[in-house]
């Protein structure tokens, strides 16, 4: 049911199937959206080719065969049903939280507990708490020692964290209570005694992985809410300035240095008026604001614009939209904090325009739709880089210089007095709000997550197909590869009007690939 909304806005091949980097992405989707989890693998940032596939970690090294047989067997030429999409999920949910067995097995022996021994309720709870300090602080076995046995430093260095204790406490009574319910099969004793077995404590390190983002939620909004307060221009962008400027007030949360914040994809260095900014929802859903990083998956802020792209796919139920459909959906639509979308004109005729790169609907999974609706909600939904130009590295894979130096965070104050003084200077000398349009970071190159062929065609092009299958073959590989050759002189956004985001964007024409 989680998966039919997208299942039908996805485009199908000829046997009504999706390819393997459509399977991909519906996973990535699904595990953020329902649990918050990047599963390590599907990053959407990821490069695919020939020899890399995107193949989830935890497939490739849990599951190898199911890989191969992902990717080599009958459903590399016929594609994935509906049927092998849910089977999928389901496979990588168990996988995925159950794939801390090796550090349980470990906080047992570090506690001096037996694996064979059933535990009492006292023990189990210390031990899930035991358990998540090391599952936060990942390899630093040294340091989750430290805070365990230090309750103060334990709670000035894990945010919200008697919060999180109480939610531990409650997942036993609740695990209890449905053991006395409905006990496993030869656990009957076990329950009655409430006395608890190894496997039925990894189950409930499993239940942790599932809802501990809804905890961790809680700081994600607490750092959208101080940035949002920089945003004086409400375009989800704060000058790097006043960002590393917080600091000096007291902030402690914007300490990643420049260069991470470019490699994550969090700049934007576009704007030739307001400078350097950081955009807030790129920033929210960067590795640096994971609060767990396993080996095969990652807790991180929610992405908001799920919301968004759900309802759209709901309401659509195909893969492509007409610009008319999707205006009164988002017309509908309000941010988080329930204004209306500002659908003003240039907004409107920017959606027109990609429609226009697609014969006259536009592909609702395609980079240019996903930039419109960044603009639309510039705090919720992500700037959607194109392929290979931001990364998901860890401060740790990132290295040393991850983190911002005091001289940096002064330099990058005092040089942001100086550029705010000079635009002021601008403005004083009748640069108009026009002039300073903040859409200087759009591109106009598409990118699409999948084969779109059978869905672009026009309609004789694809009665060809059904009859001709090689010359439509040769058609479909013209259509992923489509070269859009330039804008109509008579459109109401062509080259000078003012509000452009087209013409302020960098200019060319966009082109339209699959990745």
């Amino acid at each position: 049911e989680a998966l039919l909304p997208i299942w039908n806005a996805v485009p199908k091949n000829e046997y009504g199937r999706v390819e393997w980097k459509l399977l991909r992405y519906m996973m990535h989707r699904h595990f953020m959206h329902r649990y918050k989890v990047l599963v390590k693998g599907f990053e959407p940032t990821l490069q695919l080719n020939a020899s890399h596939a995107g193949t989830a970690k935890i497939l490739s090294e849990h599951a190898p065969a199911l890989a191969r047989q992902l990717l080599d067997g009958l459903h590399a030429e016929h594609g994935f049903s509906l049927e092998d999409t849910i089977v999928m999920a389901e496979a990588l949910e168990q996988l995925i939280f159950s794939s801390d067995l090796t550090l349980l097995q470990e906080v047992y022996l570090d506690l001096g507990l037996p694996l064979g021994q059933a535990l009492g309720k006292a023990e189990v709870a210390r031990l899930l708490e035991a358990f998540t300090v090391h599952w936060l602080l990942d390899a630093d076995e040294d340091g989750a020692r430290a805070l365990l046995a230090n309750v103060t430093l334990l709670e000035e260095n894990i945010p919200h964290w008697r919060h999180i204790a109480s939610m531990l406490a409650g997942s036993v009574q609740a695990a209890e209570a449905n053991r006395q319910r409905a006990p496993r099969a030869g656990d009957g004793h076990l329950a009655l005694e409430g006395r608890y077995s190894f496997e039925d404590v990894l189950e409930l390190v499993g239940g942790i992985g599932k809802s501990f983002a809804s905890y961790w939620e809680t700081e994600c909004q607490v750092i959208k809410a101080s940035l949002t307060d920089m945003d004086s221009t409400s375009t989800g962008r704060v000058r790097i300035s006043d960002f590393y400027g917080a600091n000096l007030g007291g902030e402690w949360r914007f300490g990643e240095s420049e260069g991470y914040l470019r490699m994550l994809g969090a700049l934007d260095e576009s704007s030739p008026w307001r400078g350097t900014q950081v955009i807030i929802p790129n920033y929210l859903q960067a590795a640096s604001n994971c609060i767990v990083s396993r080996p095969h998956y990652m807790v991180c802020c929610a992405n908001e614009c799920e919301d968004v792209l759900s309802e759209l796919e709901v309401a659509v139920g195909a893969p492509l939209a007409t610009p008319e459909a999707i205006l009164e959906v988002v017309g509908n639509m309000t941010d988080f904090n329930d204004r209306p979308a500002p659908l003003d004109e240039a907004l409107r005729g920017q959606l027109r325009r990609v429609a226009e790169t697609h014969g006259g609907k536009v592909p609702l999974h395609g980079r240019l739709f996903a930039q419109w609706l960044h603009f639309v909600f510039p705090r919720e939904c992500a700037f959607p880089h194109r392929a290979g130009e931001a990364s998901f590295l860890t401060p740790s894979q990132f290295g040393d210089t991850y983190m911002v130096t005091w001289d940096e965070v002064t330099k990058h104050v005092e040089d942001g007095k100086v550029f705010a003084a000079g635009t002021a200077a601008e403005k004083g000398d009748g640069l108009s709000a026009i002039d300073m349009q903040w859409m200087t970071q759009w591109s106009e190159e598409e990118e699409l997550p999948g084969d779109y062929s059978l869905q672009l065609q026009s309609p004789w092009a694809r009665r060809s197909r059904l009859l001709v299958p090689g010359a439509a073959a040769a058609a479909a590989g013209a259509v992923v590869t489509l070269l859009w050759v330039g804008l109509s002189k008579d459109s109401s956004f062509s080259k000078g009007s003012a509000a452009s985001p087209w013409q302020l964007g960098g200019g060319g024409a966009p082109r339209v690939h699959s990745v």
